[in-house]
């Protein structure tokens, strides 16, 4: 008795669904990526605008990574030069999201 066939069929089938599985795991990579950044942005910009509009120096960036830590313990990425990093990155692209 010969399988082959549907060994065929079977693997035809296999291969359409691996083929889902790697298209929605990048898609949900872009769009968690895109998520990121405008997170980061949104934060950068917050961090120019209090330290503008209120005069807050550096020091506000060293007590909202404490105050992030203390609040989320279990999240990383959210240091003070992290936070650095993001205010630098909202100063430097003012207009994003970039379409």
């Amino acid at each position: 008795m010969n399988l082959k066939p549907i060994d065929n069929i079977y693997q035809d089938w296999f291969t359409s669904i691996k083929n889902k599985i790697d298209q929605t795991r990048i898609t949900t990579s872009r769009k968690v990526n895109n998520e990121l950044l405008h997170l980061y942005f949104s934060i950068g910009n917050s961090i120019l605008d209090v330290q503008k509009r209120l005069g807050w120096g550096s020091q506000i960036i060293e007590k909202l990574a404490a105050h992030i830590k203390k609040e989320f313990p279990d999240n990383s990425g959210f240091s003070v030069r992290n936070l650095k990093y993001m205010r630098a990155f909202s100063e430097a692209y003012p207009d994003f999201p970039i379409v």
